[in-house]
């Protein structure tokens, strides 16, 4: 952590204060490099012997006066000196033995060394890509230097806010936490920065959902896979690196061995029900981020109307270019309507007058929704208004499906950040209502949720067959449902220009960007939500 903290206080904060942590290429690689170390061997021995080592690998040493801890790779011994030796995985500088945050960390390791009474005054660096090592001795200016970053990384980590991120610095784009962090997008609006957000976000993981929808089939580990199997015969096989989340469906079966596997992994398991209703979700632990929460629940009861006001504005404008994109017939009025209803969001006094405003919109949105449908001669998908519960058409059907699978997203998402998906500041709490995770699927119900469906059904990748009516209800098939759920993938697969940040990025990524935004905003923007000279901020939501 003192590397981390010389490298960059808010890395060092998100990852020792907050517990947050992300592999990329040049982590995996650095543990490739320790494998040889971590394992351990060798001996030492206590300091008042005449030779108290040799040489021996992953060694623990404390100090409760430095108040430090730290696990030295390597500690080789000669003639009463002991050496320490760190493995780092790159090369070092043109100019100098080491990085400055490689110097302070070994320093740390050779003071630790001199507080058990061992005689240390030099340490080195091994560089796994030239193979070699380099000296570092433990002069005056680099042990005072590493005492008072050890000093200020108290006093930082004491704090409860996180430092801000860097300014415009090349040391981001090689961040593993960057896709936490957002640098570029949190100083963009906490205005430290006027330079356009580089692409610092990660691109989307190979790792993607796993759905499991067939009816007695039963989710198992083995080899580091996850298995599904039906009456001991093997349906599917996925290395669990390559499993983001997995969606069960109806009566599906999973061991307790593969649910350690995924708490392990951090990797989410949703429950729906056989209609395809989002029911719950396992997670492991609850997150850390303690203090997320704790601003969570302020917002929520101060300042939660222009974060509302955002989000519905958005939704009513991605309705807006959805129905006039796509409309077959002249929708003038109504697209005039629409943008009127957006506006008057920014003033609306209340959470109840703006509810009356999407109701408003929604009403006005949905009795055109017909006219972005493909002519059917069968009638199948004559639709005449938005219902649910159950819903009492096709239409109805797969557009319940759709907000079923956004919800499920966002859910998982907002848990992954450190909020309470319960907890949302639009859409009320209630028992069992995962409030946030609605709140922030209101502006992506047009982008993704309505766009899958017109997609499905202009193309006729769904037909008549796809669906079974019973009594007043509507459900679809299985088949039907496994043909939702790929479209639905494809779609949070496009890539979208975010209207703000002006770079390339996939729904999927959007999604986590929205959610991690939110959790910065109650840092940037006062909770009374006013600059000094009375005229309002800008919340962080647009329309996309």
């Amino acid at each position: 952590m003192v590397n981390e903290f010389e490298y960059c206080p808010r890395l060092f904060y998100l990852e020792w204060v907050q517990s947050r942590f992300a592999d990329n290429p040049d982590t995996v690689e650095g543990r490739y490099v320790h494998r040889n170390v971590d394992p351990g061997g060798g001996r030492i021995a206590g300091p008042e012997q005449e030779n108290p080592v040799r040489k021996a690998r992953s060694v623990m040493l404390g100090s409760e006066r430095l108040g430090l801890i730290a696990k030295a790779d390597i500690i080789e011994g000669s003639e009463g000196q002991v050496t320490p030796v760190e493995v780092k995985r790159g090369r070092p500088p043109r100019h100098g033995p080491a990085w400055s945050p490689e110097l302070v960390q070994l320093c740390a390791i050779g003071l630790l060394l001199r507080d058990n009474g061992y005689e240390c005054s030099e340490g080195e660096i091994y560089f796994a890509e030239i193979r070699r090592r380099v000296t570092v001795p433990f002069d005056d200016n680099l042990i005072s230097k590493t005492l008072q970053l050890v000093e200020e990384l108290r006093h930082v980590a004491s704090g409860p806010d996180p430092p801000p991120p860097l300014v415009d610095s090349p040391k981001c784009p090689r961040c593993s936490l960057v896709g936490i962090c957002l640098p570029d997008e949190t100083n963009l609006h906490a205005k430290r920065s006027s330079q356009r957000p580089r692409r610092l976000v990660p691109r989307d993981p190979a790792a993607r959902p796993l759905y499991v929808t067939e009816q007695g089939a039963r989710i198992g580990i083995r080899g580091g896979r996850a298995v599904v199997s039906k009456h001991y015969e093997e349906l599917e096989a996925v290395r669990m690196i390559d499993v983001s989340q997995v969606s069960v469906y109806g009566n599906v079966q999973i061991s307790s061995q593969f649910m350690r596997a995924a708490f392990s992994r951090e990797t989410p398991v949703c429950w729906f029900s056989y209609g395809g209703w989002f029911q719950g979700i396992a997670h492991g632990l609850p997150s850390k981020h303690v203090e997320l929460r704790r601003r969570q629940v302020a917002i929520a009861s101060q300042a939660g109307l222009p974060i509302a006001r955002r989000l519905i504005e958005g939704k009513i404008r991605n309705s807006r270019t959805l129905l006039r994109r796509n409309s077959k017939r002249e929708v003038d009025r109504v697209l005039s309507q629409l943008s009127t209803l957006a506006r008057q969001t920014s003033s609306a006094p209340s959470i109840e007058s703006l509810l009356g405003i999407e109701g408003t919109a929604a009403r006005l949105y949905f009795s055109q929704f017909a006219a972005m449908l493909k002519n059917d001669s069968l009638g199948t998908f004559d639709f005449r208004g938005r219902n649910r519960r159950p819903p009492r058409d096709p239409v109805n059907c797969l557009l319940s499906f759709g907000y079923s699978m956004l919800v499920k997203d966002f859910t998982a998402i907002t848990l992954a950040v450190g909020f309470d998906p319960y907890l949302g500041v639009y859409h009320r709490p209630r028992f069992g209502r995962p409030a946030l995770a609605l709140d922030l699927a209101e502006e992506f119900r047009p982008l993704v949720a309505e766009s899958v469906v017109l997609s499905l059904i202009n193309n006729e990748e769904v037909r008549k067959s796809g669906f079974v009516i019973r009594a007043q209800g509507v459900a679809m098939t299985t088949q039907a449902r496994r043909t939702f759920i790929r479209a639905y993938e494809r779609r949070l697969d496009q890539e979208v220009t975010h209207p703000t940040y002006k770079y390339r990025i996939t729904y999927r990524r959007v999604f986590e960007v929205q959610a991690r935004m939110l959790g910065g905003y109650p840092r940037i923007h006062p909770l009374h939500d006013e600059v000094a000279d009375g005229e309002r901020t800008k919340p962080l939501f647009g329309g996309l």
